[in-house]
């Protein structure tokens, strides 16, 4: 009966996440309390349990890089590098796009997508302005760009750090598996939105001048800083790269990476606390006590024992439906709370796996899905509300369905071509 009301409250919770129709930290926090109030989740157990609690690492792996990006932003870096690859464009609306892709999918792998999201963005708009285009095809090419780029790695996009911590894979892990799969299928769609949004390249010669005049180097606001930065975000991303060598984990290093930059920034702290996006770590809080819940009732037990009857030893089968079916859900769900949810049931999948590659391909299979699901549609992802609703407060309003139209295409060709790539890699 526990498992029943909890599983109830999980799902009605879900559908207002889903639906947006009430904020989805209010949603978590009071579906959260619901779980330890009738004793749903472990009590005060939930604080320190790994599999039946909150993860910390994530929670302490998210922050750290949030303060990191805080200071970031302080130097006007990507403000440089958008009005940099608006003037190298020429004004081209075409090489426009392909430049801010190329500078999101390349930021996002190691600055996760929402916060690149929320780096380019404005200045996107900004740069559209000038050229008196629609800033809207832009903006959802480099969400697509985003949820692409961000799946190369671990920190590169919010369900990987869960995939993560859940399966015990390291940085150089999506470095060497991910990675690969990540930069083909990027390249792809780069080539295919010349095809995707070419009813939205306009050029207008009489507004390049207003782009050229631009200075990109008065965006930085001070270079000193610029370079201890760079400096301290170059160590942290070789020490992810190293962590297992090192045996210190990716929340440590991204912590001390950022008590390490504010240090050599001598920002004030709390403007730069200002930047971190508090309710996405509260959301994340909230989530975690949910599932919890799911897993100490006994449903996601049942649920995993019900999946690894399906497969019968059918591996390969079971990597397709977790890619297909991950995708095909994070499509109408936001991709957090799906793989957070969705996690204990691959991992009990993966212990049936007779080798190590069999089990792995899973893990790469599930977080490919989940990852490329979120373009699907406009609430599948975090990176997807923020930009649309960026665009929304410049005057560049996008829809649910103009976003969607272009986001289910991408999503099949990409799932399509990471499924490929699992089959090639892992099972022929």
């Amino acid at each position: 009966m526990s498992a029943v009301a909890a599983l109830v409250i999980f799902v009605v919770a879900f559908f207002f996440i889903a639906t947006e129709k009430v904020d989805k930290v209010k949603v978590v926090l009071i579906a959260a309390a619901a779980m330890l109030v009738f004793g749903f989740a472990p009590g005060a157990e939930v604080y320190f349990s790994e599999h039946e609690g909150i993860d910390w690492k994530v929670i302490f792996l998210l922050l750290g890089m949030m303060i990191i990006v805080g200071v970031l932003k302080q130097t006007g870096l990507f403000d440089y590098l958008a009005i940099w690859a608006a003037k190298r464009s020429s004004g081209r609306p075409y090489r426009l796009m392909v430049m801010l892709m190329l500078i999101t999918a390349i930021a996002s792998p190691f600055l996760d997508n929402v916060t690149t999201i929320m780096l380019v963005a404005p200045v996107t708009v900004v740069v559209c302005n000038r050229l008196h285009i629609p800033a809207q095809p832009y903006l959802i090419a480099e969400i697509l760009a985003s949820n692409i780029g961000g799946a190369a790695t671990l920190i590169g996009d919010p369900p990987n750090i869960i995939i993560a911590s859940r399966a015990g894979l390291t940085f150089t892990d999506f470095l060497v598996h991910m990675a690969p799969a990540v930069v083909v299928i990027f390249a792809v769609f780069v080539l295919f939105t010349r095809v995707l949004f070419r009813k939205s390249f306009k050029y207008n010669p009489e507004h390049v001048e207003a782009v050229l005049a631009l200075q990109e180097r008065r965006a930085i606001t001070d270079v000193r800083l610029l370079v201890r930065c760079l400096v301290v975000l170059a160590l942290v991303v070789v020490a992810f790269g190293l962590h297992s060598v090192l045996h210190v984990d990716p929340s440590v290093v991204a912590m001390v990476g950022s008590g390490v930059m504010l240090v050599v920034s001598r920002l004030d702290v709390s403007d730069v606390l200002a930047e971190v996006e508090w309710p996405t770590l509260v959301f994340f809080i909230g989530l975690f006590v949910m599932v919890a819940g799911l897993v100490h009732t006994g449903v996601i037990t049942t649920f995993g024992e019900w999946v690894i009857d399906q497969v019968d030893g059918d591996f390969f089968t079971a990597a397709t439906a977790l890619l297909f079916g991950s995708a095909l859900l994070g499509a109408f769900f936001d991709n957090i709370p799906y793989t957070a949810t969705m996690a204990p049931v691959v991992d009990g999948l993966v212990a049936e796996a007779p080798d190590p590659q069999t089990g792995q391909a899973l893990w790469w299979a599930f977080a490919f899905g989940a990852d490329f699901g979120g373009n699907g549609t406009a609430v599948a992802a975090s990176a997807n509300v923020v930009a649309i609703g960026i665009a929304a407060r410049t005057g560049h309003r996008i829809s649910f369905w103009q976003f969607t139209r272009y986001g289910i295409i991408v999503t099949i060709m990409s799932t399509v071509l990471a499924w490929i790539y699992v089959w090639l890699r892992y099972f022929m």
